[in-house]
């Protein structure tokens, strides 16, 4: 099953011409696209799915969500290494 998860952005930069960001997702930081949120910038969290930032999330909303992944087991799959960059 593929979910879009929200994590708090932690920095804006540009790789090759996309507007990319890192993104925190409750401890485990990744690179994600955010070219489609140019409204976005540090400190706000975003909805992300397969590398690609989809949408703004409220704070409160995406800390709900942690909590229900971490009950359900499903946030060790975050802490996967990423392949390269």
């Amino acid at each position: 099953m593929c979910l879009a998860i929200p994590g708090r952005v932690i920095e804006v930069f540009e790789d090759h011409g996309l507007r990319m960001g890192r993104v925190d997702f409750g401890g485990t930081v990744k690179k994600a696209c955010l070219a489609q949120l140019p409204e976005a910038s540090v400190g706000d969290y975003v909805l992300v799915h397969v590398g690609f930032a989809l949408s703004l999330v409220d704070p409160a909303e995406a800390e709900r969500t942690y909590q229900l992944l971490e009950a359900m087991g499903l946030l060790d799959e975050l802490k996967a290494p990423e392949g390269p960059a």
